[in-house]
């Protein structure tokens, strides 16, 4: 359930369909994903999910399956 709206999260801060979003997704693989997208991405995970990453999370989530790692380490169960 919450990898479905991990997915929904990429899909509305990054503005790319839902087949554009797979684990090998990265960091500035597409031009949606820059510097400023991935500030947008952090704020809505942080508001979607109700958590705060922290600076080495931030600076480390590098992909789409790096993301579902990351909520996981916040006890929010992201299935593949």
């Amino acid at each position: 359930m919450s990898s479905i709206r991990l997915q929904q999260v990429f899909q509305k801060a990054l503005g790319i369909p839902a087949d554009m979003i797979r684990d090998d997704l990265q960091y500035n693989s597409i031009k949606e994903w820059d510097s400023v997208g991935h500030m947008t991405l952090v704020a809505e995970i942080e508001s979607s999910f109700e958590i705060m990453l922290d600076t080495d999370e931030i600076l480390g989530m590098s992909s789409f399956a790096k993301a579902r790692e990351i909520l996981q380490n916040h006890g929010i169960q992201c299935d593949a």
